[in-house]
């Protein structure tokens, strides 16, 4: 399908990249908490994009798309290199060439309390969080059911808060 009306499909492939590259990175990075297999995950993901650009339907659900291949490469690469997704992870990494993060105790125990979340639960919430989707959009990347994305939004946000307020009670030193 042709994105635009006028310019050459490669312009307009461009144009989505520089648009939505930064938010698939972020999103990619919280999937692997690892700068270098997040950058790998990117690439792969507009290039199989790129091969399956005549599959996109809706414009408006290019974003929805890219996270939905996302998030297949990620399950291919965790499965094909066997990733171990410990959820150590260097702040001043996450920075690197994408922007300023809060590197606050606060910011780190809320990033913590995310790595131990049940991965069927930080999906959605990063989905609606950090990516800012509607719960329809999330049960179209995730091919869930609706009234599922809620059921796990409430669930993720009941989890946080228990691994937070058990934050609250460990020492500071415990926490960096």
């Amino acid at each position: 399908m042709v994105l635009l009306c006028m310019g050459s499909a490669q312009m307009q492939f461009d144009a989505v990249v520089e648009a939505h590259s930064a938010d698939i990175y972020r999103y990619a990075y919280w999937l692997c908490w690892d700068a270098a297999v997040a950058e790998d995950l990117v690439q792969e993901t507009f290039l199989r994009a790129w091969k399956s650009l005549h599959k996109l339907k809706d414009v408006k659900a290019v974003k929805a798309w890219l996270i939905t291949i996302l998030r297949r490469e990620f399950l291919r690469a965790k499965e094909k290199y066997r990733l171990e997704l410990t959820g150590d992870f260097d702040l001043a990494e996450m920075a690197h060439d994408r922007g300023e993060y809060d590197t606050s105790t606060e910011a780190f125990v809320l990033r913590r309390a995310l790595t131990e979340l049940d991965e069927a639960y930080r999906e959605p919430l990063m989905l609606q969080v950090l990516m800012g989707h509607s719960t329809k959009e999330i049960a179209e990347i995730l091919d869930l059911t609706q009234a599922t994305v809620l059921t796990r939004l409430f669930r993720a946000r009941k989890q946080m808060r228990a691994l937070l307020e058990g934050e609250e009670s460990r020492p500071l030193e415990e926490v960096k």
